[in-house]
Protein backbone atom coordinates (compact mmCIF):
# COMPACT_ATOMS: atom_id res chain seq x y z
CA UNK A 1 0.00 0.00 0.00
CA UNK A 2 2.96 2.37 0.82
CA UNK A 3 4.17 1.71 -2.60
CA UNK A 4 1.03 2.60 -4.22
CA UNK A 5 0.65 5.60 -2.32
CA UNK A 6 3.88 6.43 -3.70
CA UNK A 7 2.93 6.47 -7.31
CA UNK A 8 -0.25 8.06 -6.74
CA UNK A 9 2.17 10.80 -5.13
CA UNK A 10 4.47 10.68 -8.51
CA UNK A 11 1.56 10.59 -10.92
CA UNK A 12 -0.08 14.04 -9.35
CA UNK A 13 2.83 15.90 -9.11
CA UNK A 14 3.15 14.93 -12.49
CA UNK A 15 0.02 16.08 -13.31
CA UNK A 16 0.81 18.91 -11.53
CA UNK A 17 3.84 19.44 -13.91
CA UNK A 18 2.07 18.74 -16.88
CA UNK A 19 -0.28 21.75 -16.12
CA UNK A 20 2.19 24.35 -15.75
CA UNK A 21 4.86 23.02 -18.21
CA UNK A 22 2.09 22.92 -20.90
CA UNK A 23 0.01 26.13 -19.83
CA UNK A 24 2.44 27.52 -22.15
CA UNK A 25 1.15 25.93 -25.17
CA UNK A 26 -2.57 26.70 -24.50
CA UNK A 27 -2.32 30.55 -23.53
CA UNK A 28 1.35 31.71 -25.36
CA UNK A 29 -0.10 32.95 -28.51
CA UNK A 30 -3.09 34.83 -26.44
CA UNK A 31 -0.38 36.22 -24.40
CA UNK A 32 1.79 36.94 -26.90
CA UNK A 33 -1.43 38.92 -29.06
CA UNK A 34 -1.63 40.95 -25.70
CA UNK A 35 -5.32 40.13 -25.75
CA UNK A 36 -4.63 38.69 -22.45
CA UNK A 37 -2.41 39.58 -19.50
CA UNK A 38 -0.62 36.31 -18.44
CA UNK A 39 -2.26 36.18 -15.14
CA UNK A 40 -5.41 36.43 -16.43
CA UNK A 41 -4.73 33.66 -19.55
CA UNK A 42 -3.30 31.25 -17.19
CA UNK A 43 -6.63 31.30 -15.37
CA UNK A 44 -8.53 31.29 -18.23
CA UNK A 45 -7.09 28.06 -19.14
CA UNK A 46 -6.88 26.90 -16.09
CA UNK A 47 -10.40 26.97 -16.08
CA UNK A 48 -10.89 25.30 -19.38
CA UNK A 49 -8.28 22.43 -18.75
CA UNK A 50 -10.16 21.58 -15.62
CA UNK A 51 -13.91 21.34 -17.69
CA UNK A 52 -12.12 19.43 -20.60
CA UNK A 53 -10.50 17.02 -18.61
CA UNK A 54 -14.21 15.52 -17.10
CA UNK A 55 -14.96 15.06 -20.46
CA UNK A 56 -14.23 11.28 -21.97
CA UNK A 57 -12.01 8.59 -21.24
CA UNK A 58 -10.73 7.25 -24.38
CA UNK A 59 -6.74 8.44 -23.92
CA UNK A 60 -7.05 6.98 -20.32
CA UNK A 61 -7.70 3.44 -21.56
CA UNK A 62 -4.85 3.83 -24.50
CA UNK A 63 -2.21 4.59 -21.24
CA UNK A 64 -3.82 1.95 -18.96
CA UNK A 65 -4.42 -1.33 -21.28
CA UNK A 66 -3.32 -0.21 -24.89
CA UNK A 67 0.73 0.42 -25.09
CA UNK A 68 2.09 -2.32 -22.30
CA UNK A 69 0.99 -5.45 -21.68
CA UNK A 70 -0.95 -5.13 -18.36
CA UNK A 71 0.17 -8.39 -16.81
CA UNK A 72 4.26 -7.33 -16.78
CA UNK A 73 3.35 -3.74 -15.22
CA UNK A 74 3.89 -3.84 -11.21
CA UNK A 75 3.76 -0.94 -9.19
CA UNK A 76 7.41 0.17 -9.51
CA UNK A 77 6.65 -0.15 -13.28
CA UNK A 78 4.25 3.02 -13.21
CA UNK A 79 6.43 4.43 -10.50
CA UNK A 80 9.57 4.40 -12.54
CA UNK A 81 7.87 5.44 -15.29
CA UNK A 82 6.12 8.69 -13.47
CA UNK A 83 9.63 9.33 -12.02
CA UNK A 84 11.52 9.35 -15.37
CA UNK A 85 8.77 11.67 -16.80
CA UNK A 86 8.62 14.10 -14.11
CA UNK A 87 12.77 14.29 -14.22
CA UNK A 88 12.84 15.11 -18.08
CA UNK A 89 9.25 17.55 -17.96
CA UNK A 90 11.45 19.51 -14.95
CA UNK A 91 14.70 19.80 -16.97
CA UNK A 92 13.10 21.20 -20.22
CA UNK A 93 11.41 23.41 -18.50
CA UNK A 94 14.25 24.46 -16.76
CA UNK A 95 15.69 25.07 -20.23
CA UNK A 96 12.82 26.88 -21.46
CA UNK A 97 11.85 24.14 -24.34
CA UNK A 98 7.92 22.88 -25.00
CA UNK A 99 8.98 19.31 -24.57
CA UNK A 100 5.85 17.09 -24.89
CA UNK A 101 4.78 15.51 -21.66
CA UNK A 102 2.65 12.93 -22.87
CA UNK A 103 5.62 11.19 -24.89
CA UNK A 104 8.08 11.91 -21.35
CA UNK A 105 4.92 9.42 -19.48
CA UNK A 106 4.87 6.77 -22.99
CA UNK A 107 8.72 6.61 -23.20
CA UNK A 108 9.10 5.93 -19.35
CA UNK A 109 6.67 3.49 -19.12
CA UNK A 110 7.75 1.77 -22.36
CA UNK A 111 10.97 1.39 -21.10
CA UNK A 112 9.97 0.79 -17.08
CA UNK A 113 7.99 -1.98 -18.83
CA UNK A 114 10.40 -3.36 -20.96
CA UNK A 115 13.18 -3.80 -17.19
CA UNK A 116 9.82 -5.31 -15.39
CA UNK A 117 9.80 -7.86 -18.21
CA UNK A 118 13.50 -8.63 -18.04
CA UNK A 119 14.10 -7.47 -21.63
CA UNK A 120 11.90 -9.01 -23.42
CA UNK A 121 10.04 -6.77 -26.16
CA UNK A 122 7.36 -8.75 -26.36
CA UNK A 123 5.66 -6.71 -22.68
CA UNK A 124 5.52 -3.96 -25.25
CA UNK A 125 2.63 -4.06 -27.69
CA UNK A 126 3.39 -3.10 -30.72
CA UNK A 127 -0.21 -3.08 -32.93
CA UNK A 128 -2.96 -4.85 -31.93
CA UNK A 129 -6.95 -4.92 -31.70
CA UNK A 130 -8.64 -4.37 -28.72
CA UNK A 131 -11.78 -6.68 -28.05
CA UNK A 132 -14.31 -4.03 -30.39
CA UNK A 133 -11.63 -4.47 -33.17
CA UNK A 134 -10.23 -1.10 -32.89
CA UNK A 135 -6.40 -0.93 -33.01
CA UNK A 136 -4.25 -0.52 -30.49
CA UNK A 137 -0.74 0.02 -29.82
CA UNK A 138 2.46 1.87 -30.19
CA UNK A 139 2.69 2.66 -33.69
CA UNK A 140 -1.20 3.43 -34.27
CA UNK A 141 -1.64 5.74 -31.14
CA UNK A 142 2.28 7.01 -30.83
CA UNK A 143 4.71 6.68 -33.45
CA UNK A 144 2.27 7.04 -36.54
CA UNK A 145 0.68 10.40 -34.44
CA UNK A 146 3.93 11.17 -33.85
CA UNK A 147 4.31 12.11 -37.52
CA UNK A 148 0.65 13.06 -38.48
CA UNK A 149 -0.26 15.59 -35.97
CA UNK A 150 2.44 17.91 -36.15
CA UNK A 151 2.34 17.61 -40.25
CA UNK A 152 -1.75 18.21 -39.78
CA UNK A 153 -0.99 21.62 -37.68
CA UNK A 154 1.69 22.46 -40.47
CA UNK A 155 -0.63 22.33 -42.95
CA UNK A 156 -4.06 22.92 -40.95
CA UNK A 157 -2.43 26.68 -39.46
CA UNK A 158 -1.55 27.38 -43.32
CA UNK A 159 -4.76 26.61 -44.64
CA UNK A 160 -7.07 28.12 -42.21
CA UNK A 161 -4.62 31.59 -41.75
CA UNK A 162 -4.44 31.74 -45.46
CA UNK A 163 -8.38 31.58 -46.00
CA UNK A 164 -8.60 34.38 -43.17
CA UNK A 165 -6.53 36.21 -45.03
CA UNK A 166 -8.15 35.91 -48.32
CA UNK A 167 -11.91 36.66 -46.01
CA UNK A 168 -10.35 39.71 -44.42
CA UNK A 169 -7.83 40.89 -47.50
CA UNK A 170 -10.75 44.26 -47.68
CA UNK A 171 -11.41 44.53 -43.53
CA UNK A 172 -8.87 47.37 -42.19
CA UNK A 173 -6.06 45.90 -39.47
CA UNK A 174 -7.48 47.90 -36.67
CA UNK A 175 -10.76 46.10 -37.32
CA UNK A 176 -9.27 42.70 -37.77
CA UNK A 177 -7.27 43.49 -34.66
CA UNK A 178 -11.03 44.23 -32.86
CA UNK A 179 -12.70 41.40 -34.40
CA UNK A 180 -9.63 38.49 -33.42
CA UNK A 181 -8.55 40.24 -30.44
CA UNK A 182 -12.67 39.10 -28.99
CA UNK A 183 -12.43 36.07 -31.04
CA UNK A 184 -8.55 34.89 -29.91
CA UNK A 185 -10.62 34.43 -26.47
CA UNK A 186 -12.77 31.82 -27.64
CA UNK A 187 -10.02 29.94 -29.39
CA UNK A 188 -7.90 30.14 -26.38
CA UNK A 189 -10.67 28.66 -24.03
CA UNK A 190 -10.88 25.82 -27.13
CA UNK A 191 -7.40 25.72 -27.03
CA UNK A 192 -7.36 24.83 -23.11
CA UNK A 193 -10.64 22.39 -23.20
CA UNK A 194 -9.19 20.39 -25.51
CA UNK A 195 -5.76 20.35 -23.64
CA UNK A 196 -7.42 19.24 -20.82
CA UNK A 197 -9.65 16.42 -22.88
CA UNK A 198 -6.49 15.04 -24.24
CA UNK A 199 -3.51 15.42 -21.25
CA UNK A 200 -5.41 14.93 -18.33
CA UNK A 201 -6.54 11.90 -19.15
CA UNK A 202 -2.99 9.89 -19.32
CA UNK A 203 -2.25 10.52 -16.06
CA UNK A 204 -5.90 8.76 -14.93
CA UNK A 205 -4.71 6.00 -17.03
CA UNK A 206 -1.21 5.53 -15.59
CA UNK A 207 -3.23 5.46 -11.87
CA UNK A 208 -5.80 3.28 -13.18
CA UNK A 209 -3.00 1.00 -14.21
CA UNK A 210 -1.97 0.95 -10.79
CA UNK A 211 -4.95 0.22 -9.47
CA UNK A 212 -5.13 -2.81 -11.62
CA UNK A 213 -1.77 -4.17 -10.80
CA UNK A 214 -2.58 -3.82 -6.88
CA UNK A 215 -5.65 -5.32 -6.93
CA UNK A 216 -4.31 -8.18 -8.97
CA UNK A 217 -1.20 -8.78 -7.56
CA UNK A 218 -2.84 -8.38 -3.93
CA UNK A 219 -1.69 -5.20 -2.53
CA UNK A 220 -4.85 -4.52 -1.87
CA UNK A 221 -6.55 -7.80 -0.09
CA UNK A 222 -6.32 -6.52 3.63
CA UNK A 223 -7.73 -3.44 2.98
CA UNK A 224 -11.52 -2.50 4.15
CA UNK A 225 -14.81 -2.72 2.45
CA UNK A 226 -14.56 1.33 2.71
CA UNK A 227 -11.59 1.01 0.43
CA UNK A 228 -13.24 -0.80 -2.33
CA UNK A 229 -13.03 2.06 -4.66
CA UNK A 230 -9.19 1.34 -4.94
CA UNK A 231 -9.66 -2.02 -6.64
CA UNK A 232 -9.73 -2.43 -10.13
CA UNK A 233 -10.02 -5.72 -12.49
CA UNK A 234 -10.39 -4.43 -15.17
CA UNK A 235 -10.00 -1.49 -17.75
CA UNK A 236 -13.43 -1.25 -18.40
CA UNK A 237 -14.01 1.88 -16.91
CA UNK A 238 -11.89 5.23 -15.56
CA UNK A 239 -12.91 5.24 -11.53
CA UNK A 240 -15.05 8.63 -11.79
CA UNK A 241 -12.66 9.68 -8.46
CA UNK A 242 -9.25 9.11 -10.05
CA UNK A 243 -11.08 10.99 -13.42
CA UNK A 244 -12.19 14.15 -10.90
CA UNK A 245 -8.72 14.41 -8.92
CA UNK A 246 -6.23 14.54 -12.15
CA UNK A 247 -8.66 17.03 -13.42
CA UNK A 248 -8.49 19.63 -10.38
CA UNK A 249 -4.93 18.57 -10.19
CA UNK A 250 -3.93 19.70 -13.82
CA UNK A 251 -6.20 22.99 -13.18
CA UNK A 252 -3.89 23.52 -10.25
CA UNK A 253 -0.73 23.30 -11.90
CA UNK A 254 -1.82 25.59 -15.19
CA UNK A 255 -2.69 27.81 -12.69
CA UNK A 256 0.35 27.44 -11.66
CA UNK A 257 1.78 29.31 -14.91
CA UNK A 258 4.95 28.52 -17.15
CA UNK A 259 6.03 31.43 -18.29
CA UNK A 260 9.53 30.05 -18.93
CA UNK A 261 7.98 28.16 -22.00
CA UNK A 262 5.31 31.06 -22.71
CA UNK A 263 8.43 32.94 -23.90
CA UNK A 264 9.56 30.26 -26.22
CA UNK A 265 6.62 29.59 -27.76
CA UNK A 266 4.30 33.06 -27.69
CA UNK A 267 7.56 35.49 -28.54
CA UNK A 268 10.50 33.60 -29.83
CA UNK A 269 9.15 31.75 -32.52
CA UNK A 270 7.09 33.97 -34.65
CA UNK A 271 5.24 37.49 -34.21
CA UNK A 272 1.74 37.30 -34.41
CA UNK A 273 -1.36 39.48 -34.44
CA UNK A 274 -4.84 38.28 -32.64
CA UNK A 275 -6.06 36.65 -35.85
CA UNK A 276 -2.46 34.88 -35.82
CA UNK A 277 -3.27 33.27 -32.35
CA UNK A 278 -6.91 32.59 -33.29
CA UNK A 279 -5.79 30.52 -36.39
CA UNK A 280 -3.05 28.42 -34.39
CA UNK A 281 -4.87 27.67 -31.34
CA UNK A 282 -7.88 26.75 -33.63
CA UNK A 283 -6.19 24.61 -35.75
CA UNK A 284 -4.22 22.81 -32.57
CA UNK A 285 -7.40 22.86 -30.52
CA UNK A 286 -9.68 20.80 -33.04
CA UNK A 287 -6.67 18.58 -33.78
CA UNK A 288 -6.29 17.90 -30.08
CA UNK A 289 -10.01 17.28 -29.35
CA UNK A 290 -10.39 14.66 -32.32
CA UNK A 291 -7.53 12.78 -31.08
CA UNK A 292 -9.11 12.51 -27.94
CA UNK A 293 -12.38 10.95 -28.72
CA UNK A 294 -10.27 8.23 -31.01
CA UNK A 295 -7.68 7.73 -27.94
CA UNK A 296 -4.62 9.13 -29.59
CA UNK A 297 -2.59 10.87 -26.71
CA UNK A 298 -0.91 13.31 -28.89
CA UNK A 299 1.48 15.53 -27.93
CA UNK A 300 0.02 19.32 -27.57
CA UNK A 301 3.71 20.73 -27.76
CA UNK A 302 3.59 19.32 -31.28
CA UNK A 303 0.60 19.85 -32.32
CA UNK A 304 0.03 24.14 -30.99
CA UNK A 305 3.93 24.59 -32.19
CA UNK A 306 3.48 23.01 -35.24
CA UNK A 307 0.38 24.90 -35.93
CA UNK A 308 2.33 28.11 -35.32
CA UNK A 309 5.26 27.39 -37.27
CA UNK A 310 2.49 27.39 -40.09
CA UNK A 311 0.56 30.07 -39.54
CA UNK A 312 3.75 32.15 -39.45
CA UNK A 313 4.59 30.41 -42.50
CA UNK A 314 2.09 32.07 -44.88
CA UNK A 315 3.66 35.60 -43.74
CA UNK A 316 6.87 34.60 -45.36
CA UNK A 317 9.12 31.83 -44.69
CA UNK A 318 11.90 33.95 -42.62
CA UNK A 319 9.06 35.10 -40.40
CA UNK A 320 9.84 31.57 -38.53
CA UNK A 321 12.91 31.85 -36.27
CA UNK A 322 13.88 28.22 -37.53
CA UNK A 323 17.12 28.96 -35.14
CA UNK A 324 14.15 28.25 -32.12
CA UNK A 325 12.33 25.88 -34.06
CA UNK A 326 15.64 23.70 -34.16
CA UNK A 327 15.92 24.14 -30.38
CA UNK A 328 12.49 22.61 -30.01
CA UNK A 329 12.89 19.82 -32.59
CA UNK A 330 16.06 18.48 -30.51
CA UNK A 331 13.86 17.97 -27.61
CA UNK A 332 10.84 16.42 -29.43
CA UNK A 333 13.48 13.78 -30.74
CA UNK A 334 15.36 13.46 -27.35
CA UNK A 335 12.29 13.04 -25.61
CA UNK A 336 10.80 8.97 -26.29
CA UNK A 337 14.42 7.70 -25.80
CA UNK A 338 15.80 9.31 -22.96
CA UNK A 339 12.55 8.86 -20.97
CA UNK A 340 12.57 5.34 -22.08
CA UNK A 341 16.06 5.11 -20.93
CA UNK A 342 15.73 6.47 -17.58
CA UNK A 343 12.62 4.57 -17.12
CA UNK A 344 14.59 1.16 -18.07
CA UNK A 345 17.48 1.67 -15.49
CA UNK A 346 15.07 3.53 -12.43
CA UNK A 347 12.98 0.08 -12.69
CA UNK A 348 15.87 -1.53 -12.59
CA UNK A 349 16.90 0.39 -9.05
CA UNK A 350 13.76 -0.04 -7.60
CA UNK A 351 14.03 -4.30 -8.20
CA UNK A 352 16.96 -4.50 -6.48
CA UNK A 353 16.01 -2.21 -4.17
CA UNK A 354 12.17 -3.72 -2.92
CA UNK A 355 13.69 -6.98 -3.19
Amino acid sequence: MTLFLLVLFAALAFEYINGFHDTANAIATVVSTKVLTPRMAVMWAAFWNLVGALFGTAVAKTISSGLVDPAAATMTTVLAALTSAIIWGLFTWWLGLPSSSSHALIGGLCGAALATGGGQWSVLIWQAQDKKGAAIGLWPKVVLPMFTSPLAGIIGGAILMTLLTIVLRKVTPRIVGLIFGKAQLLSAGFMGFSHGSNDAQKTMGIITLALFTGTTTGAFKDLPEWANFLRVTEFKDIPFWVVLLCAATMAAGTAAGGYRIIRTMGHKMVKMQPVHGFAAETTAAVILYATAHVGVPVSTTHVISTSIMGVGATKRLSAVKWGVVERILWAWVLTLPVTGLLGYLLERILILITR
